[in-house]
């Protein structure tokens, strides 16, 4: 069945729900134009060597073979083989919201070795959910209304926009994060966007943060949190601390978690608006299994979100097998250290080839990608500029990164490229076409300062004219 044309859908749109129909999905962002592009043109080493290189999306492929090493020397973890199939009558019937216990306590456990053992984490507070998107949506409808906002540190996580936002009508309100202290979180920054929000008769009922932070790679340190849940117990306002990078930390310092800050001595923070979300989908690798957990310090948060947790229930049959898993501490403890040492390495080679070019990552120590500055290709110091020059590299260079107007960043020129979703020889040839891609750029400059010394303005003007995409460009696909 074909699709319907343009025409058509927006006379249909008088038939759909408001919600269903609202731009609150932020499709239209760059961020999922890159995902457009490559999807239409995808990079295949044989069959397609010239296409889109994915660069725009953090995924962990780094140690599949260390999980499906796991499945093969475990059978009757699976009920879909002969050694588990005796249990698929118990899996495949109904569960409750709840979950499975085994799964609830063998998430706990994870997420405790996640944060190198120096957090407690109760079972009984595991509540799941489809995925990280899921449980952020799920936290939204239990402690926001229509119209109140949440701060978000920018430069943040452009789906923030489409979980947090689109069906439960809340706002997302950006609180700037400067390059010049290393886009580090402030109280003075928290304080400003706090009252300007109030002083425009917004109800703010919460702080978004991200740590380990994406799109930055950076972790928090420990003062800052204290600052951050200080922050938020003057303010009376909720706290949602995304930890779904946690066990991604590669180096030093040591990653530190909002929880075992709570856990320290003295302290009189409330613990009762502070709320976490973890996924399994950048620590162990597995997005498409959409496992997703809330995880909250109030009481009355958990009892709303398991029942409201019934509209993204995580499979029995994934439960099963992952509690099986997880419950393997050799198996847990050699794969978040392996996992570690090869982000570690694959990051070292991948800014090291950016380097050689002169083109400089942000310092970091976590995550699946890097905050590159692409600021001196910029012919201005503008989100147009900016938006410029993602064409030409998913356009020309083809590798689809994402501009950092996508993350709200308030400074042109800094690009979110993830790593670790591709292979060694991938790799190599997406930093090949970023050298050529950078000295065709240098060869510009060096014609554009000969010709600044001449009188024609004519030929000055003709070199700097941008590069415009073809129009059969995915890109301008994507956009029409």
């Amino acid at each position: 069945m074909g699709f319907v044309s343009n025409t058509n859908n927006n006379n249909n749109k008088a038939l759909l729900s408001k919600i269903a129909t609202n731009d609150g999905h932020g499709e239209n962002s760059p961020y999922f134009d890159g995902w457009k592009a490559y999807e239409t043109d995808p990079f295949h080493r044989t069959t397609n060597p010239d296409g889109v290189i994915q660069m725009g999306l953090a995924e962990n492929q780094l140690c599949f073979n260390l999980i499906e090493d796991w499945i093969r020397r475990n059978p009757a973890a699976s009920i879909c083989t002969a050694e588990g199939v005796s249990e698929f009558r118990e899996v495949a019937l109904f569960q409750d919201y709840h979950g499975l216990p085994s799964f609830r306590h063998a998430i706990a456990k994870f997420m405790e070795k996640a944060r190198g053992g120096k957090a407690r984490f109760d079972p009984d507070r595991v509540v799941m959910s489809g995925g990280a998107t899921g449980a952020h949506e799920l936290i939204t409808f239990c402690v926001a209304d229509p119209g109140d906002a949440f701060l978000v540190p920018s430069p943040y996580y452009p789906g923030f926009d489409r979980d947090l936002r689109w069906r439960t009508g809340v706002e997302l309100i950006p609180t700037p994060c400067k390059s010049s202290d290393d886009f580090k979180i402030t109280r003075e920054s928290l304080e400003s966007t706090f009252e300007d929000a109030k002083s425009s008769g917004i109800n703010v009922k919460g702080l978004l943060i991200t740590n380990p932070s994406n799109p930055l790679g950076t972790i928090l340190d420990r003062e800052t949190i204290r600052d951050i849940l200080s922050f938020a117990t003057e303010k009376k306002i909720h706290l949602v601390c995304d930890e779904i990078y946690a066990a991604t930390v590669f180096d030093k310092p040591e990653f530190v978690s909002v929880s075992e800050v709570l856990d320290e001595a003295n302290t009189t923070f409330d613990r009762e608006l502070v709320h976490i979300i973890y996924s399994l989908s950048k620590d162990l690798g597995v997005p498409g299994f959409r496992v997703g957990v809330v995880y909250s310090y109030n009481d009355d948060v958990v009892r709303c979100a398991r029942k409201m947790s019934s509209f993204g229930l995580v499979s029995s049959q994934t439960q099963r097998l992952l509690s099986a898993m997880l419950s393997d501490e050799e198996f847990t403890s050699n794969f978040i250290a392996e996992s570690a040492r090869r982000l570690c390495s694959r990051r070292k080679a991948f800014t090291s080839g950016l380097a050689r070019v002169g083109i400089s990552c942000l310092e970091a120590n976590a995550g699946l990608f890097c905050w590159m500055d692409l600021r001196r290709l910029l012919r201005e110091a503008t989100e147009e500029a900016e938006m410029e020059l993602w064409r030409m590299i998913v356009s020309d260079v083809k590798l689809n990164v994402s501009p950092g107007s996508a993350f709200h960043c308030a400074e042109p020129g800094w690009f979110r490229v993830c790593f670790a979703n591709m292979d060694d020889s991938t790799m190599e040839v997406a930093l090949k076409r970023i050298r050529t891609f950078v000295f065709r750029c240098r060869k510009r400059w060096q014609l554009k300062l000969r010709l600044s010394f001449s009188s024609s303005h004519r030929l000055e003007d003709a070199s700097m004219t941008p590069g415009v995409m073809s129009p059969r460009s995915p890109l301008v696909r994507a956009a029409t």
